[in-house]
């Protein structure tokens, strides 16, 4: 009984968005012409328009010109309008791709095409994109790891020159990883090893047979012996397609800050994996209280003594789950993934439920 209330309950949430997900609104406040400006990020532009931002690429079906309506650049002009369905629509008039001068290493000049906005404010989530991970056990531990120098050091730091088991494949630039912390879902299931990149580093020529000799570059923390040696690879981009979530139903695991309340711009941990999410899904927050004893005296699960409660003879009633916020899907693992809180009502707490927008 309780569960098939607790079923009602989500859906009764979640019908509003359920009923009205096709149809498009513009806020009132919505500008006729928008000029993007650098800085801009396609979920504030979004916001900027619509309530509901993840339907941004429905504001952009007479854009058959552009071959992607995630790629916007500085100073292109947006320009709202209806269509002969009363459809809200948004064009694009195209400004002219600037170059951006880069200096190489080597001195010379590299004029590269201007960047498109990131979708997300990528300053917030660039530094868990590139020094943290989640790896599953068995691949942590088939990684080879640092061993230790001529000094007898036990922690290095940029420019040390160590000595590391061997590396399978060759490469010329390494990350040197350390364990953090595991991450289990909210029933004690593993998930996955919380992996903290430590330090760059990259092979040093030697005639080292079964071992290799490196030299750390760019130590963000000391470099201990053990640390794991992976591949250097540059896998990830600020440009992602909004979509949202449909089915999928899952939970707030932790986050990185090791926050005990959460809100706009914290990054969780979800218990969600590749098979079931992708970078760019879009999810609601939602709080649910204590289910509450219905007797002569109502009374919540768990509270007072355990005693009393088992004896305690009356209807279990679910609270209803009510939306609190809004996330984004940024990085994805084997079983679990990051997001970024881009909208939150109230503080939010590990364990709130994420589902449909």
């Amino acid at each position: 009984m309780g569960k098939k209330i607790f079923n009602y309950l989500i859906f009764m949430a979640l019908l509003p968005t359920i009923c009205f997900a096709d149809k498009l609104v513009i806020r009132e406040s919505a500008p006729e012409v928008y000029i993007v400006k650098k800085g801009d990020t396609l979920w504030d532009i979004s916001n900027i328009y619509l309530n509901e931002p993840w339907l941004w690429p429905q504001l952009w079906r007479t854009n058959v010109h552009i071959s992607n309506p995630h790629l916007i650049y500085p100073d292109d002009e947006l320009r709202l309008r209806f269509n002969e369905k009363g459809e809200p629509v948004i064009e694009i008039i195209r400004a002219a791709l600037k170059s951006e001068i880069k200096i190489s290493p080597e001195g010379g000049k590299v004029f590269k095409p201007a960047g498109s906005i990131s979708t997300l404010p990528w300053s917030m989530i660039k530094p868990y994109i590139e020094h943290d991970m989640i790896m599953t056990q068995q691949d942590y531990d088939k990684h080879p790891y640092i061993l230790g120098d001529e000094e007898g050091a036990v922690l290095f730091v940029t420019d040390d020159l160590v000595v590391s088991k061997s590396v399978r494949g060759k490469t010329d630039k390494y990350r040197v990883v350390r364990q953090q912390n595991e991450i289990h879902d909210l029933s004690g299931n593993f998930l996955g090893l919380q992996v903290r990149h430590v330090a760059d580093a990259i092979p040093f020529e030697s005639k080292l047979d079964k071992q290799v000799l490196i030299k750390i570059k760019r130590a963000r923390f000391e470099v201990k012996r053990g640390d794991k040696m992976i591949s250097a690879t540059e896998d990830y981009s600020d440009s992602m397609e909004l979509v949202a979530a449909e089915g999928q139903r899952g939970h707030i695991v932790d986050d990185l800050e090791q926050h005990d309340l959460l809100g706009r711009y914290n990054v969780v941990i979800l218990n969600l994996g590749a098979t079931e999410v992708t970078a760019g899904t879009v999810m609601g927050i939602y709080a649910q209280g204590p289910n509450i004893i219905d007797t002569y005296k109502p009374q919540y699960e768990g509270e007072n003594n355990f005693l009393r409660n088992a004896f305690l003879i009356g209807e279990e009633i679910p609270q209803p789950a009510l939306k609190v916020g809004e996330l984004v899907v940024f990085k994805v693992f084997d079983k679990a993934s990051y997001a970024l809180i881009t909208q939150s009502t109230k503080l939010i707490r590990r364990g709130a439920i994420v589902a449909k927008p």
